[in-house]
């Protein structure tokens, strides 16, 4: 069942431009840095009882080949993403690796789902960036059978992930364009709030609703640092605008910053991240609603 779905909003315009090129140029250096925080989802999914499981906000498919194996016999795991050019890369990656896995390229938000056809639904870093919370979790809920459970890791506040905003407050000096953050929009760092989180989903017909921090050690090669942020975030959006020379400064700069996580041949930080677990409540989401 690989699907595409029409999306027009400017998410969608956001992650089928450049910011989706740099992340499927950079597939491999982002499976290394994330592959810390896919534990955690596994652990939401037992192992070789099949089920369906779905994969809200996939990206590369790191995460739905892996829930897909883990599943063994009779298990299939559906990638979702808003992302043309990362749907492709998780497709020819489940080709590869001969995974029981398909993708739909569509907002989750309001993609027609099966009713009650998940047996749990995941998430790495994929459900921040809808412009109406309730409405998409609403929706997944209503793709969920009752008591499904519900998944999904989140950062935390910049304040905690300072390295996360390292390039971008170091190249503002030089890059007057740089797209400004908007703490009250859809982003990495929409979800920073647990009380929010939790209203979310109340709203959206889930149940026993629990918010844990987990802090989460992430290293990357020294030699691959100036790649991920000239690739990456609001930097990597900028840079492809500017000329030879500002581009050089920037990066000298924005290198410099980044000097306080590096250790050597690596690059190490903490992510600091929400973990929330729930369960998709008997009532549905349509009572929650009303």
């Amino acid at each position: 069942m690989d699907v595409t779905d029409r999306t027009d909003d400017e998410q969608a315009v956001r992650w089928n431009g450049p910011a989706a090129q740099g992340w499927v140029a950079a597939q491999a250096l982002l499976d290394r840095v994330l592959e810390p925080f896919e534990e955690p989802l596994l652990d939401a999914v037992p192992a070789g009882r099949g089920g369906q499981v779905l994969d809200v906000g996939c990206g590369t498919g790191g995460t739905t080949v892996a829930v897909a194996r883990r599943l063994g016999p009779g298990g299939h795991c559906v990638g979702v993403d808003i992302s043309e050019p990362m749907i492709s890369a998780a497709r020819a990656r489940a080709e590869r690796e001969s995974a029981p896995a398909s993708f739909i390229r569509a907002d989750a938000a309001d993609h027609p789902f099966e009713r009650a056809a998940f047996d749990a639904v995941i998430s790495r870093f994929g459900v921040m960036f809808f412009s109406d919370s309730v409405r998409a979790f609403a929706n997944l809920r209503r793709a969920a059978r009752d008591e499904a459970g519900l998944r999904f890791i989140v950062w935390r506040g910049p304040a905690e992930n300072p390295f996360m905003t390292t390039a971008e407050r170091a190249a503002a000096p030089l890059l007057p364009n740089l797209p400004a953050r908007r703490p009250d929009g859809p982003g990495q760092f929409a979800f920073a709030d647990p009380d929010l989180i939790h209203r979310i989903l109340a709203a959206s017909g889930w149940t026993g609703i629990d918010i844990r921090p987990v802090d989460v050690p992430c290293t990357l090669p020294e030699r691959e640092l100036v790649g991920y942020f000239t690739r990456l975030g609001p930097v990597g959006q900028v840079l492809p605008e500017v000329d030879e020379r500002t581009r050089a400064r920037v990066v000298e700069t924005v290198r410099a910053a980044f000097e306080p996580f590096v250790h050597g041949p690596d690059v190490r930080f903490t992510g600091a991240c929400w973990l929330v677990d729930a369960r998709a409540g008997a009532d549905g989401p349509d009572a929650k609603l009303s």
